[in-house]
């Protein structure tokens, strides 16, 4: 379901999107476009930032394991 909203925009900015809008584009689509892949890039940041804290988390673990498998096959 679409709800019709509102928003300001700078001119600079309307003018930019003006000019990447294609034939089967109107505003609307693109501003929704867009908004989504913004929506997205966040998510994936946040759980890239998971990841990485448990990485950390667990790194002094992970470096013995890694250090042990490389000593085993120099042996």
């Amino acid at each position: 379901m679409k709800v019709k909203t509102s928003i300001t925009l700078s001119s600079d900015l309307l003018t930019l999107m003006d000019q990447r809008l294609n034939a089967t584009k109107n505003r609307s689509e693109f501003i929704e476009c867009a908004i989504r892949d913004y929506m997205k890039r966040l998510a994936r940041q946040e759980r890239d930032a998971r990841d990485m804290a448990l990485i950390n988390q667990n790194a002094e673990n992970l470096n013995a394991e890694a250090l042990d498998v490389i000593q085993d096959q120099i042996l």
